[in-house]
């Protein structure tokens, strides 16, 4: 297999390769990209009303090369990363739309605007009360540990990407909510903490993005982590949508190949990189640039997975998971989640009925080889823990969802089956309720583990008062 070293001197620049330059785009700014032009009224709007609530920022690539504006509004990727006035509900769209006709103060659209941020559940239970571990009784900032193996890293210099998700459920921490940011100065108290954590195997370095940083910033991070007697770390993975937003960052960044020696350094050390791909369609995949920084970091020894939600206006057809999961198996990328969207955010406008997704993930998953099988899905990072959507049977006269946590805060849970009621209309665990007469998840029983009880829902509670605590752990 050649090395990247191998491959440097190809990348320099390869006949009719366009000297990227990066050029994001904000709600302050958006009006001067040309394509701002090819928007009605409406459209321009909603990106106006809805981007005070709701994180918004885009480059150049996305617009010039991944977005078909013959399709706008409804192109995938337009839907991906603009927003869109049912993001918000009516009420409160025209209340911050006649505010800002109104010309009211600052201060009057902020106070609205935070009440509207406060009601979008902006960090589900379980991230900043159970997940924060402690270093000689002092909370780690920037650092979580939701399970056994794996602590997720927050680095502050990577606490924004190329461009925003508008389904993202770390949304908060784009949008000025300092409370709810999670993020360190430095890697040293993570690097103490893991010392006396030898059951730690994992490290998830995630964000924002961490791949917004330049090379030597990013290398200040990870190198305390390749101490010998941090040897018990096997695997260090990064979290990462640039590979989508921004895949120049691997090929034509003045510091890409420094980028890439440093994730040569790490498989020297002995240890698995990972990026976990964030790509949602196919489309953020067909680009050369992009399939050409795949193949460029798969040289140096890391590993690439593929994982994204499934969310409605995006990739709800099982023929773009199909493409999406076939084409980074060709280019060397391992298929890995398919997850369910989170109940934070705009997740109304976004979210799948438990039911809907598991059915296109199975037509998605029964189409390609297996070597593209290694795909899980639908799952929720639900408080608990992984839950799989594993099914929908009958069993003993009654149909239910078949479920499974693939990881789970107690390690006994992993993999041991269980079942709720079949609800065609459930979009996530909170909605679902034990089948078989069972009054509780077995999970939720008292003494079962040293885990904090998931709050027990009365059968037909609504929606807002059976809101169990979800979990912003993030996609790994």
């Amino acid at each position: 297999m050649p090395t990247f070293a191998h491959m440097n001197a190809a990348r320099l620049m390869m006949p009719g390769e366009q000297a990227w330059k990066f050029k994001p785009y904000t709600r302050q700014t958006i009006r001067q990209a040309p394509q701002w032009n090819l928007l009605g009224a409406d459209l321009r709007e909603a990106v106006e009303v809805v981007s005070r609530v709701l994180p918004f920022r885009v480059n150049a690539y996305v617009l010039e090369e991944l977005i078909d504006w013959d399709n706008v509004p409804d192109d995938p990727i337009y839907r991906l990363t603009f927003p869109h006035r049912d993001m918000l509900r009516e009420p409160e769209y025209a209340a911050i739309r006649d505010l800002l006709s109104a010309g009211a103060s600052e201060a009057e659209i902020q106070q609205r605007v935070h009440a509207i941020r406060m009601r979008m559940n902006p960090h589900p239970a379980g991230q900043m009360t159970h997940n924060v571990p402690q270093l000689d009784g002092v909370p780690l900032a920037g650092v979580q540990h939701k399970y056994k193996e794996t602590v997720l890293f927050f680095p502050s210099a990577g606490q924004t990407c190329h461009a925003y998700c508008t389904f993202c459920f770390r949304w908060p921490q784009f949008v000025g909510m300092e409370e709810l940011k999670f993020d360190a100065r430095a890697s040293a108290d993570l690097a103490t903490y893991l010392r006396r954590h030898a059951e730690v195997t994992d490290v998830l370095i995630t964000g924002g993005d961490p791949l917004v940083m330049n090379a030597r910033s990013l290398t200040d991070y990870i190198e305390p982590l390749l101490a010998p007697d941090l040897a018990h770390i096997q695997n260090i993975r990064i979290g990462t949508k640039a590979v989508a937003y921004w895949p120049q960052r691997f090929v034509t960044d003045k510091d890409a190949d420094d980028l890439l020696r440093l994730f040569e350094t790490v498989v020297r050390s002995g240890r698995n990189l990972a990026l976990m791909g964030h790509y949602n369609h196919p489309a953020e995949l067909r680009h050369p640039i992009a399939q050409q920084a795949l193949r460029r970091i798969i040289a140096t020894g890391a590993t690439v997975r593929i994982q994204a939600p499934l969310i409605r206006h995006i990739n709800e057809n099982p023929a773009d998971w199909a493409e999406l999961w076939t084409t980074g198996v060709r280019l060397g990328a391992v298929p890995y989640y398919m997850f369910v969207e989170r109940d934070t955010g705009p997740s109304d406008y976004f979210k799948l009925p438990l039911a809907r997704a598991y059915d296109i993930f199975q037509q998605a998953y029964r189409t390609v080889s297996g070597l593209a099988r290694t795909v899980r899905g639908p799952s929720m990072s639900a408080f608990p823990g992984k839950v799989l959507v594993d099914g929908i049977v009958d069993l003993a006269g009654e149909k239910v969802f078949a479920l499974q946590f693939l990881q789970a805060r107690n390690p006994e849970w992993v993999r041991r089956p269980f079942y709720a009621r079949f609800d065609p209309l459930a979009t996530w665990l909170d909605e679902l309720q034990p089948a078989f007469g069972e009054k509780r998840f077995f999970f939720q029983q008292d003494g079962v583990a040293p885990s904090p009880t998931i709050p027990i829902v009365p059968a037909g509670a609504s929606r807002s008062d059976r809101h169990a605590p979800s979990d912003l752990e993030v996609i790994e």
